[in-house]
């Protein structure tokens, strides 16, 4: 975990990370990412979790907080106020740990590296997977006639997270929105 620890909790929240992420674990869930944004009487301790499917529901979020609340008043991590904040990671949820290259193949994803590789830190391409300990996205690189594979070390990276596909999105709320008029009639 030390090599994605960046990525599970970023700045300020890595302190938190041995703390938070047995807690999540333990009510059945996978830790995505500890972000710690504000600062004084404005701070926001934001969690974001996912069950083996890659989704959390409102109830699980209140399972989680319950008891992180609990341990976070024992611990005291963080001194001052703060509000604490547990969600699913959302449409352009981020890609922390091997499972999210597994999971989300063939879906688009932007990717940034601490470090420039030949001029460049960002990336944005479909995702091919995660193997030989590299999350591997195909990308259009000037140069070249065709897409390719590049594979990047998950301690390389900044950030990563996936594009939302809004085609999808707003097919999804016709759907809904068709399923909701039919009940109705």
């Amino acid at each position: 975990m030390q090599d994605i620890a960046h990525l599970l909790a970023p700045g300020p929240a890595r302190p938190l990370l041995d703390i938070v992420q047995p807690v999540v674990e333990d009510a059945g869930f996978h830790l995505v990412r500890i972000r710690i944004t504000g600062e004084g009487t404005k701070m926001i301790l934001q969690i974001m979790a996912d069950d083996n499917e890659g989704e959390l529901r409102i109830d699980d979020c209140e399972t989680i907080s319950r008891n992180l609340s609990a341990v976070l008043d024992v611990e005291s991590p963080i001194s001052g106020a703060y509000a604490l904040e547990v969600s699913s990671p959302g449409a352009a949820r981020p890609l922390t740990r091997p499972v999210d290259f597994q999971r989300w193949v063939g879906q688009e994803a932007k990717l940034e590296l601490l470090h420039a590789v030949e001029g460049q830190r960002r990336f944005r391409g479909l995702i091919e997977g995660f193997e030989d300990g590299e999350a591997r996205l195909e990308v259009t690189l000037s140069g070249f006639d065709t897409p390719q594979i590049l594979g990047f070390q998950l301690a390389d990276v900044a950030e990563a997270r996936l594009v939302p596909d809004n085609d999808a999105f707003d097919a999804s709320l016709r759907a809904s929105k068709g399923k909701k008029l039919n009940k109705q009639k």
